[in-house]
Formats: C-alpha cells, structure tokens, sequence
C-alpha cells in the first residue's frame, strides 16, 4: 500500500512499516558471483561501500538477497573516418572528445556510405555523436550549397523532454560552427509565432512521432523544402518503439518515406538503442528498411554494483489475514533519504506517477528531520506536469541543485542525465532490457555505480529477488512490433490516402495486409476510390485522429483546481475511470486533493484541496467473449487457445482504504459507462476429471482459477516484452462460450500487441514458473508476492492458494512436452470501440 498524502502524525504511521536498524553491521548476503572483482578505492566511496553502508544492521542485511559485481571495462578508441569534415572533428575536440570510440566511427562510416544503421550499444557509450558527427559533417556540406536551404534532418524522440533535451545538446556542440547548424525543437510546446521560421529555416527538426504524425505529415506542402533535402532521419531510444505503440510508429516512418519520394528525397535512418536482442530486425521492422547492426560497445564502463533488495515482512495483516511485507514505495524513500544524506547522486525510478510522488515527499519529510536545506534538494519527475514544471526540473537536475529525484520513465526517456552515482529502481520495470537501460543511468566517465532493484510485494519480483540468474544470466529480450496489425494499419491508410491518394504501388510499402483493408474502409465509407487508380480520404476531419498512437484511448483528461480554474496536469483517457473518478484522491507535488467532479464529455477532473485520512482504489467488473479461436492444442484432456476475445470493462465503485494499514473503511457505487476493447487472449481450459485429480470441488473452484490468472499475469513479464499493466485477465468457473472452467490472459491493446500470442508459445514454461512463484512463497492462503493482485476489480475474492498449486501441477502434467508451433494468424479489422483498460 501507498501512501497517498502525508498528514499531521505521518512519522508514526511511517515508523509502522520500518524496521529500526542496529547500529552494528553485518555480512550482506553472500555474492553469488564470488570469482568477480571487488570494487576499486578511490577519492569517492566505492559502490561497494555505498552499499554496505545502506545494508549496515542486521534487519537491512537480510534485505540483500543477492549482489551482482560488473567489472570495469577499458574503452577502445579509433579515428573519424576521413569524409567527416574537420571542422566538425574540431568541435567535437573542442567538447572534450579527443578521439571516438570504435562503434562510433564505425556507425559515422555506415551513414556517410548511405547505409541505414541501429547503434545498440549501452547507456552512456556516446550513441548522439555516432550519429551526430555524419550529420553535422552533412548539414556543413549542404550549407555551402549555392541555391536552396541545404541538407536537412529530422529527429524523432519518444518525449517532448529528450527532443528538447538534444536540443541543447546539439546547439552546445555545433556552436564552433556558426550558422551553418540550425537546430529546432517542433512540437507542442513550440510557440506558433516560431513554427513558420522552423518550416522554413531549421535544417535539424527535432519532434515526437505524435507530432510528426498529427503536424508535419498531414501539412507535409509546407513542410516540402524540408522533406525534399531530407538527407538523414535520427530515431533516439527506438528500443522504446515496441508494441502497439510501436507498431504505429512504423507505420508512420512509411507515411514519411512516401512523401519524401513524393519530393524526390530518399534519407538515411539512424537509429539508436539500448542494447537489446537482435536489434538490426527490430530496426528493419520499424523502418521497413534494411538496417545494418553496430552492437560491439567500445566505450570504458566503471565498475557496476548491483543489489536485489527485498522489503521484510512486517506484523501487520491485509486482506484475508495475509502477511503485509513493507511496500517497495516506503523503502526505496528510506534508501533514497539515505543517500542524498551521504550526498551520492541519486535518482529512484518508479513505475507509477503517485508513486514518485510519495517517493519524494516521504524522503522530503525525512531529510527535513535531518537539514532543511536536504530537503530541497529531492524532487519529483512525472509525466503530465505543465511544461515548465519539466523545464525547472531538468535544469535544477543538470545544475546539481538537485541531488536525489524519484522520476518515471519519463525522465528514463526524457533528459541525458550525467553524473549520477546511484540508481534505486522500485519495482521490476517489466523487461530486463528497461532494467539495464535505467540501471545505466548511474556511473557516466567511467565512474563507479550502485544499481539497487527494491521488490515490489508482487509474484515477479519476488521471484527474480530469489532468482537472479532470471536476471544476471539471461540476454535481453527482442523488441516486439507488428507494423501489420490491421487495428494499427487500417488508420494509418486512411492518414495515408489524406496526404496523398492511395494507389497500388503503395502495396508493397505499407505491407500485404493493404489489399485485404482497403476494401474494407471504402465499405466503411472513410476511403473513396476514383475509377481504379486511386483510394481518396472522405471526410472533413483530420484523418490522424484515427490513430491511438500510444494507446491512451481518447483525448487526456485535464486535472484543474475547481476554485481557481488552475490546470495542475493531465492524466491519460485510458487510465481515468480508475484514476480520477468521483471522490478519487489525486496527489500532484505533494499536495493531496479530492476529485469532485469527473467530466467525461469535457474531458475535466475538477479537484479540490483536501487532507483525507485514506486512500481509494477503484473496482471494476470485467466480461470476456470468444470471436474466433484462431489455435487450439490439447493439454491432456483440457485445451489451450489463442485467437480474438472481446472484453467489458466497467467501474462499478471504489473503495477507502486506511493510510499504511490498507483497512477498508467503506465502499462508494459509481455510475461510470462501459468500455470495449476487442484484443488477442490465450485461454486454457479444464475438464471434471481434471479437477477431480487436482482435488477442486465447487467451493474453492473460483479461488483456485483466480489465483492462477493472479499469479500468470504476474509472470507474464519474464516470458514476454510487456508490463504487468499492460495485459488483463479473467477467470470464469464456467464460461458460456466454453463451457467449462477457463483462464483468460489477454493483451490490454486494440487489436493485440503480441503478448498473448508469446504466452501461447511459452505456455508451458510460463505456467510453469507461474506454479513454483506459488508453491515457493512462504505465505499460509495467499499474498501479494504471489496470488493477490494490485489492480484486481474483485478485491482480490475469492483466491485459493493450495487449490491454484495443485491445478496447475495437474494441468503441466498434462499438457504438451513440446511449445505448440501453429502459426497464429491475424484477425480483419473491427468497428472502432472505446478502449477498456486491462483487468487483473
């Protein structure tokens, strides 16, 4: 449980969930890579000694469960190749960078030979200037050009902050240079009195996809200088570009390739990500071009300390009489209190936005005990805070003034942040290859760093704690897209055929699924076509408001102070029948506010300043329907499915519960409309023998399928490229389209996002760590580190521990000793429905 607020009497409640530390130390759990190096000494505390100082006392000892060392690794340097002009390699020398590492001008050379390249290299190997040095040397060419504007390149980041963040950058290194360099950020925040200069004049454009898609491609005539001497596009953190989102953001890159043919230009893609799996077929996938593969990371890398820290269980009791371990949220603020009290640069990533800001405030509270002056040195970093909210952070970050921040991903993808020398990550960020990126936030020049993941009370974490190997000795997973989701595909055609009219040569393009779609839309009226050469968008409205590019379900939902008309932020449309609803307590900056009103129509939370002594948690009901079973195996004399479900999400109610103790102290009926959301699910069924050989009567038979469907989701993540948050699941004891007991795990995305299909292939390993995170936690009937779930709209009841263990031990028995490898096939577009978030 989170606190949402922190009232009068705040250090009693806290104090109810530590664990006072002695003043002796202690042996911190034994390294289970005892042949690696011990960490250096040096004029700054060792990582190592960092850690042992947070792990000093017996209580905080026995939190380490396991300590991962990464030795230090020398750079290799090389030489620029010879096409990049001398002055840039001046300014590049002129910032301190005597000579480039090998992947770098390895990179600069595939570019300037025209080759579409991914650099995939880790955090802090300097991927800016292995695509920065070609294109700057390429801009200074096109500047001495007698006619026209030159050379141009745009640039897309996954958020407004990283864009602007490269901004600076780029200005700072491209100074030397003169006039020559003239870089822009062009998204919504840019004033419009600026965007005619930008169109006109800047020759490097940063933006996002979702402005690229909503404001240049569709004003693409006015943007035409530009496009039409596009030599380079820069994609940052493209690992980012999974999933549905993902897939939408291929499907815009081919809209721009075709209007930058359409202007006679052809540009090179650069694209830079963290190290993942196979990142040159990812980047071929995004791009719909081939991709060469630079992954040989050359640059020097201090010694990396990396601790698995589990929260102790406390006295208290939740639900059911379940034992209530310490939340993830408290401890990382008591980690984080403690190192900016040592002054060790830190930030604390956090999957949630009240999370990092219960983060903060806590250790804001704490180091006000100790030295005011601390206390203004943490901060929270979120998305939806006002722009210039960002900007102050950002600088008060780069400045130093800050010395610990409890951020989101947004700051994970938002700003270059330097000279950190800890990270705290709360809670397994869903994949290992999002681990690695923000654990390499920490440790730039070569530096040492300290990396600490605090498990969450959760089926995963609370595995991985206990299993490093899943963790230490496993590759990253591969990054995840499907441009051909006709859920993804059909809107952009319809963007397509408004920026110029469709025609047959566009098959090949945008993929095979086209010709099956295009018919379709005409059917549906959005496409017209004229004789039988082309396809014409018919309608008045924008066609780029077809497309959910981020998957957020309609427009935000704007939080504004009811007394004043004060915007505070937005939080997305998808997430605000959980999030902002009637009476939902809402924290922003530390401040705690009530909800009065939500406005569906006018996309409105009016919210009113309040001290509540609880905090509240939505519940919701969820159906499940079966439109086509696409793959069916048998599991002994069960089945195990994959194809295309619709699912019914409402929210009924929500509930009060008491600060830290988590006590419901009442329930309150909301009168909030349904949502759909048609979606790809893997479903398992079981027959009567089946159950009767796992001893499953009809009393316990609800329990022991939603444990079960708790504790999948919860592992999902170690098989599949996905978060916790973003599948769903359903248990039904008997269901109608069946017929028999069956577990539902479905992608929480229009159309699917490739999870579910993944669990189908991986079923028998996911079920079967699902299984063991069961039967291994030291609980009696259940608890949130293995069958009780955070988001459950049931309130998690009924659950059955035992009767969860012994059905899926009869079903592994049972089932297939081989994956199952029939193709799965994708299904044809449907009506657009409102987006229902995923269940438990």
């Amino acid at each position: 449980m989170a606190f949402n607020h922190l009232p009068a009497g705040v250090h009693d409640a806290l104090e109810a969930l530590s664990v006072t530390p002695v003043t002796h130390s202690v042996p911190m759990a034994k390294n289970h890579r005892s042949d690696r190096p011990s960490a250096p000494t040096g004029s700054r505390p060792s990582p190592g000694a960092v850690l042992e100082r947070l792990a000093s006392g017996p209580s905080r000892a026995a939190r380490v469960t396991h300590t991962e060392h990464l030795p230090p690794r020398p750079g290799r340097h090389a030489v620029w190749p010879d096409r990049i002009r001398s002055e840039v390699i001046a300014a590049v020398q002129e910032a301190g960078i005597e000579h480039p590492w090998a992947h770098q001008a390895r990179a600069a050379e595939h570019a300037l030979d025209g080759d579409s390249v991914v650099v995939a290299t880790g955090t802090a190997s300097g991927k800016s200037l292995a695509y920065l040095a070609p294109v700057l040397s390429t801009l200074l060419d096109g500047s001495e050009a007698p006619n026209g504007r030159g050379a141009t390149t745009l640039y897309l980041a996954p958020t407004k902050a990283l864009a602007t963040d490269q901004c600076r950058s780029v200005k700072e290194l491209s100074q030397p240079l003169g006039t020559a360099i003239r870089p822009a950020v062009y998204d919504g925040d840019t004033p419009f009195e600026e965007r005619e200069w930008v169109r006109q004049y800047a020759n490097y454009v940063l933006t996002n996809p979702d402005m690229l898609h909503r404001g240049i491609l569709p004003s693409h005539p006015r943007w035409s200088s530009f496009l039409k001497a596009l030599k380079y596009v820069v994609i940052d953190e493209c690992h980012t570009y999974r999933g549905v989102f993902g897939s939408h953001v291929a499907q815009i890159l081919r809209r721009l390739r075709r209007l930058c043919a359409r202007y006679g230009s052809s540009p090179v893609f650069l694209l830079a990500s963290a190290t993942a799996a196979e990142p040159a077929v990812a980047a071929g996938r995004l791009t719909g071009l081939p991709v060469v593969e630079v992954a040989d990371d050359a640059s020097p890398r201090g010694e990396l300390v990396f601790a698995l820290w589990e929260p102790p269980l406390t006295e208290m009791r939740g639900e059911k009489g379940a034992p209530v371990r310490r939340t993830a949220t408290a401890e990382t603020a008591d980690l984080l209190t403690d190192l900016t009290v040592q002054g060790v640069r830190t930030v604390a990533f956090v999957r949630s936005r009240r999370g990092a800001e219960l983060i903060s405030v806590i250790a804001q509270e704490r180091l006000a005990e100790v030295d005011r002056s601390l206390a203004r040195r943490v901060a929270a970093y979120r998305g939806g805070y006002l722009a210039e909210e960002r900007r102050a952070l950002e600088a008060a970050l780069h400045s130093g003034e800050l010395l610990g921040l409890a951020a989101t991903t947004a700051l994970e993808l938002g700003i270059d942040v330097s000279g950190l020398d800890a990270v705290l990550i709360c809670g397994y960020p869903g994949t290992r290859a999002s681990l690695w990126q923000q654990a390499g936030r920490a440790g730039r020049s070569g530096q040492g760093a300290l990396a600490v993941l605090v498990a969450r009370d959760d089926p995963l974490d609370t595995y991985l704690v206990h299993h490093p190997e899943a963790l230490f000795d496993q590759p990253v997973e591969s990054t995840v897209l499907d441009p051909d989701n006709p859920y993804v595909l059909a809107p952009h055609l319809c963007a397509a055929a408004a920026e110029l009219p469709l025609t047959d040569t566009d098959f090949a393009l945008f993929g095979p699924t086209t010709a099956e779609l295009l018919p379709q839309l005409e059917a549906a009226k959005l496409l017209r076509r004229r004789g039988t050469r082309a396809w014409h968008w018919t309608r008045r409205e924008s066609a780029a408001d077809l497309a959910d590019l981020r998957g957020e379900g309609g427009n935000p939902v704007q939080i504004v102070e009811a007394a004043t008309g004060r915007l505070l932020g937005t939080v997305d449309a998808g997430s605000a029948h959980t999030t902002v609803h009637d009476g939902a307590v809402h924290l922003h900056q530390g401040r705690t506010y009530v909800v009065k009103h939500l406005d569906l129509d006018d996309n409105v939370a009016l919210v009113e300043p309040a001290n509540p002594t609880y905090s509240t948690t939505a519940r919701d009901t969820t159906a499940i329907s079966i439109l086509e079973t696409d793959v069916e195996v048998p599991w002994g004399e069960g089945r195990l499915c994959y194809g295309s479900v619709e699912v019914t999400n409402q929210v009924v109610a929500y509930l009060r519960r008491r600060l830290i103790t988590g006590e419901v102290l009442g329930e309150t009926k909301l009168d909030l409309p349904p949502r759909t959301l048609r979606t790809r699910a893997v479903w398992w069924t079981v027959t009567e023998d089946q159950l009767d050989a796992a001893r499953i009567n009809p009393e316990i038979l609800g329990g022991a399928l939603h444990a079960a469907e708790h504790a999948s989701i919860g592992m999902l993540p170690l098989f599949a490229t996905c978060d916790r948050w973003d599948i769903g699941g359903v248990s039904v004891p008997l269901h109608p389209d069946t017929l028999l007991p069956t577990v539902f795990v479905y992608d929480g995305h229009p159309g699917g996002a490739g999870f579910a299909e993944r669990a189908f292939h991986k079923a028998q390993e996911w079920l079967t760590a699902t299984r063991e995170a069961i039967a291994s936690c030291e609980c009696e009937a259940g608890c949130p580190s293995c069958i009780q779930s955070p988001k459950c709209g049931n309130g998690n009841d009924p659950l059955h521990k035992r009767g969860a263990v012994r059905l899926l031990s009869v079903l592994l028995k049972d089932a297939a000793q081989t994956a199952p490898t029939a193709p799965v096939p994708q299904p044809g577009p449907a009506e657009p429905a409102q987006q229902a978030p995923p269940a438990p």
